[in-house]
């Protein structure tokens, strides 16, 4: 059922709302005549019928909007009482396969990184909403961002389609991704997903039983987040056969290109967490590189931060330093 909640510092957190063209809001709890990707809302305080920017914000693999709700709020507020304060609406989107949109038909094969990205143009037309300023892709959601962004440069969305002024990659490789320079682990966990039976027992067996094989038990854990309740028992909440295809995808394309020529208006930031173990010295010395080289005024920007006292998962690991990496530059806006 949709609900409105307020925390401790006012802020508006809306799930699954429809939104009329005066922005007043109507929940509902009947399925949507449009099937688009399921999302949830975040928006500061304010008195404001509709807010001065918003934001598209993707999670990665096996994950959903919920992971960053805390970092949204947090950086909603931040926004709202910066100099100059502005008002911002988060949408925290399930890409396909993914939370809420693992439910949603309509969200066809092939399941790759083009069709995640073309999901967020078709959620953008369905509900008649403004092009969004700024898109923040954390991971696999770094490379849907980098999409949709070449999708929406080369015309793919239609002549309304406004490129966004920030692009935000939080800890996501640009290029190819060899299985050779990486951990595995996202291959591990996948082909383990695929041996575990369609019905779980409960949460408790399946960290006792990803620990046992092997994974930390943080890691468990949060693979558990992703169970729902299903009479007796529990079912995967997004479609693994869907997931697997997207990270296929995901490791095979190549956005180089996009970062050595942004499209003009624009600015790339890459957020490289310190201790991520996703970056192999030869690629920080390209992006290095690529920071340095000063382009011509047909283009756009790349700015390459590094995230310190971070692993991969940058919104838990040092989520006050991100938002102080974020914020500065997402209110330079107004």
């Amino acid at each position: 059922m949709a609900r409105i909640m307020k925390n401790k510092s006012g802020l508006r957190f809306c799930t699954e709302f429809l939104y009329s063209r005066r922005s007043i809001i109507f929940p509902f709890t009947s399925t949507r005549s449009i099937e688009t990707l399921a999302f949830e809302e975040v928006r500061s305080p304010s008195h404001k019928p509709t807010p001065d920017y918003s934001a598209f914000v993707l999670h990665g693999l096996v994950g959903s909007a919920r992971n960053w709700r805390s970092f949204s709020r947090n950086l909603a507020s931040s926004l709202s009482t910066f100099t100059p304060p502005s008002d911002w609406k988060m949408v925290l989107v399930d890409l396909r396969n993914h939370g809420q949109s693992a439910g949603v038909s309509g969200l066809d094969p092939p399941h790759d990184m083009v069709n995640a990205a073309n999901d967020l143009a078709n959620l953008v037309k369905s509900k008649d909403w403004r092009w969004p300023d700024v898109v923040l892709g954390h991971s696999m959601g770094g490379k849907v961002a980098l999409q949709y962004v070449l999708s929406c440069a080369r015309g793919d969305y239609g002549s309304s389609a406004k490129l966004p002024k920030q692009l935000w990659v939080l800890d996501s490789v640009p290029g190819i991704v060899d299985p050779e320079e990486s951990s595995g682990e996202v291959e591990k966990v996948l082909e383990t997903l695929q041996t575990l039976p369609k019905t779980i027992s409960s949460r408790k067996w399946l960290v006792d039983h990803l620990t046992n094989l092997g994974f930390s038990r943080s890691l468990s854990e949060w693979i558990g987040t992703n169970l729902k309740k299903s009479g007796e028992h529990y079912t995967w909440g997004f479609n693994l056969e869907g997931i697997t295809q997207m990270f296929d995808s995901y490791r095979m394309l190549d956005y180089w290109p996009l970062l050595e020529h942004p499209p003009k208006g624009m600015e790339i930031v890459i957020v490289r967490a310190e201790n991520s173990d996703r970056w192999d010295p030869h690629i920080i010395q390209k992006l290095e590189s690529l920071k340095n080289w000063i382009g011509d005024e047909s283009e756009g920007k790349l700015s390459v931060v590094v995230l310190p006292n971070s692993g991969h998962w940058v919104h838990v690991d040092n989520p006050k330093g991100l938002l102080e990496i974020v914020t500065p530059k997402m209110a330079s806006l107004s």
